[in-house]
């Protein structure tokens, strides 16, 4: 799973039994050689869905990391591109990793994206592999927030994969790992929040509406289909329609 440049199984337990912010700031130098990296296939899947819905000319990256999805922003967006996350860590290798040449200008920001520190400037925001940080109960706000720095008609996109069948192995380990996290945040504080299998579809789109969106769903078809024919990848693609629930300002 882990090449000879990612990091070592004593780096991955100090990581483990740290916060979430430390554990990434403790990861950030080697995690473009992880598997938590979103492959490159998904985020070309993902700018070529796109596409097609601009031109766009400010994007920003939600838990950028350390600059995947910025660098897709780069080809979608005409006039800046912004990248927020709460670890420095990440940050610092994002800053020398996607570096401008003569395209959008590029800036990145730390920050939490439940109380995110910008204002509504952007046309599309974009987010990669972070949902399983957040708990449930955390999508509204987080959400909200999203909505809140979004012009009115602007877009929020992401990609979702299905679900593995409980036939598959990919289910179990999901279960495992999913059940090795909550096991560890009963037994030793701070929590790290990371759950595969907490971020279900149904429910995200419900709060996605309810947050003043009005939402559709893309299939990626380089991923091809399942056996009953759904799509095996996804992309969200969630437009400020309206203002936030109980905020007629926005």
């Amino acid at each position: 799973m882990f090449g000879p440049e990612g990091p070592s199984l004593r780096e991955l337990a100090v990581q483990a039994l740290s916060s979430v912010e430390r554990g990434y700031d403790l990861l950030a130098p080697k995690f473009d050689r992880t598997p938590f990296r979103t492959p490159d296939s998904v985020l070309e899947s993902v700018a070529k869905a796109l596409a097609p819905l601009g031109p766009f000319a400010d994007g920003l990256d939600l838990c950028c990391g350390t600059g995947a999805g910025a660098q897709v922003l780069t080809g979608l967006c005409r006039h800046s591109v912004t990248g927020v996350d709460f670890s420095a860590g990440m940050l610092d290798v994002a800053r020398h990793r996607v570096r401008p040449t003569g395209g959008p200008e590029v800036a990145w920001v730390r920050g939490d994206a439940r109380a995110l520190p910008l204002r509504a400037a952007f046309d599309l925001v974009v987010s990669f592999g972070a949902f399983g940080h957040f708990l449930p109960r955390e999508l509204p706000g987080l959400f909200t927030e999203v909505h809140s720095v979004l012009r009115p008609g602007g877009r929020f996109a992401f990609p979702v994969l299905a679900p593995p069948r409980p036939t598959r192995t990919g289910y179990w380990m999901l279960l495992g790992f999913d059940t090795v996290m909550r096991v560890r945040n009963a037994l030793w504080r701070p929590p790290f929040v990371m759950y595969y299998r907490a971020f279900r579809l149904g429910t995200v789109l419900d709060e996605l509406e309810r947050a003043g969106f009005g939402v559709g769903l893309h299939a990626l078809p380089e991923f091809g289909r399942r056996d009953d024919g759904s799509p095996r990848a996804r992309l969200v693609v969630a437009r400020r329609t309206q203002p936030a629930a109980g905020n007629v300002n926005s």
